[in-house]
């Protein structure tokens, strides 16, 4: 019989949340984590758990290009092998477009888009060319529910996720079968993690909106932002998205959680019916 050797996973975001539990799950499947936060001390308990040998701890602010590529490099010479990237390192801005300021959606879209975008570049080149040819690797981006159903009252966030989705769809088509590289669009809906509370940026409210409860991203706020009760266990998806590493043919796009597989019909939904009612207006244009 043949011995599996322990995959080797390098998670983004490893502080709190999917990438926590995500980081937790590998490890006590036996798996290998190369586990990447901006403060590594964090991480200090799960550390003392795990040997040297099978956790990883690497300091990495994903907005710093050569922090990332240095992660991967310490990855190679620690483990000299890479499986699983499980792209996660993100945060979450509450306000209308009109009430968020310049600089903090600049801010979200070097997190959320480019730094997910600098991840994404060192993970592929890893998979073709540091892996054995044809050993590949599996490239989880995690997105959102708001990556394709953008919510009223978090528009820039959707728009960094509309905008890492669009990356990774046009990525996936891009590269060569033979290099055996698998991307999943990861998009969940709401679970119980910090991103609703310490990792939460929400600009003053514009006066416009301030005096007008009824309004779209008012009721967002109401609904989402304090209804923690209504959440979801990211333990209990990261056993799922575990799974998916492992499939032989993986989707392009997986909603995950009830909430997400709705939003996501209603889109598709939405999309057909206007479609259908203006498709003729595309006809003779020729």
């Amino acid at each position: 019989m043949t011995e599996t050797l322990p995959r080797v996973w390098l998670i983004t975001g490893a502080s709190s949340g999917f990438g926590f539990a995500m980081t937790k799950y590998a490890l006590s499947k036996g798996d290998i984590a190369v586990a990447t936060l901006r403060k590594p001390e964090v991480l200090d308990d799960l550390k003392a758990q795990y040997p040297a040998e099978q956790l990883l701890v690497v300091k990495l602010d994903v907005t710093k290009p050569e922090e990332v590529a240095n992660a991967f490099t310490k990855t190679k010479e620690v483990f000299g092998r890479l499986d699983i990237v499980f792209n996660n390192a993100a945060f979450f801005v509450v306000g209308e477009v009109e009430s968020t300021p310049e600089d903090v959606a600049r801010s979200l879209f070097e997190t959320n888009f480019w730094g997910a975008s600098y991840v994404t570049r060192e993970a592929i080149g890893f998979f073709r060319d540091v892996n054995k040819p044809g050993v590949g690797g599996r490239l989880l981006q995690i997105s959102s529910q708001g990556g394709f159903f953008s919510f009223p009252g978090v528009a820039y966030y959707g728009a960094t996720k509309y905008a890492l989705e669009g990356l990774s769809q046009g990525l996936a088509g891009e590269l060569d079968p033979e290099w055996n590289i698998k991307i999943t669009i990861v998009e969940p809906g709401e679970f119980d993690t910090k991103v609703f509370t310490s990792n939460l940026v929400q600009p003053p409210i514009h006066p416009a909106y301030a005096t007008k409860p009824h309004l779209p991203s008012n009721l967002f706020r109401q609904q989402y932002i304090a209804a923690p009760s209504k959440r979801q266990d990211p333990n209990k998806a990261v056993i799922k998205l575990y799974e998916l590493a492992s499939l032989e043919n993986p989707p392009l796009r997986l909603p995950i959680g009830k909430d997400a597989i709705g939003f996501v019909k209603d889109q598709l939904e939405q999309v057909a019916r206007d479609r259908e009612s203006f498709a003729h207006w595309s006809d003779d244009l020729e």
